[in-house]
């Protein structure tokens, strides 16, 4: 029987990267007078659900997913939670 998994994705750019977003929001908030609010980074958080035989599947799919679609390797990293949800009977 598969396992129903939930994933909460967090994808943000690498240090090294400069953020135009993260520096525009920053701005806008000393502008705002929030002048104690340090660097900003803006990044993409997403959630999906799978089914998988396995945690160690479920994690080995999901890191597939994040390399090939939902983040680019060369200028971000990512981090996933996964939390199983339910069990799923085989079809």
């Amino acid at each position: 029987m598969a396992q129903q998994y939930q994933a909460q994705i967090y994808v943000t750019l690498r240090p090294s990267v400069l953020d135009p977003a993260g520096t525009a929001v920053q701005v806008g908030l000393m502008h705002m007078g929030y002048e104690n609010v340090g660097q900003v980074r803006i990044g993409k958080y997403i959630e999906l659900t799978l089914s998988a035989d396995s945690e160690t599947i479920a994690c080995e799919q999901l890191n597939r997913i994040c390399d090939q679609l939902l983040a680019n390797p060369v200028i971000e990293n990512y981090q996933f939670e996964l939390q199983e949800m339910s069990t799923v009977a085989s079809q």
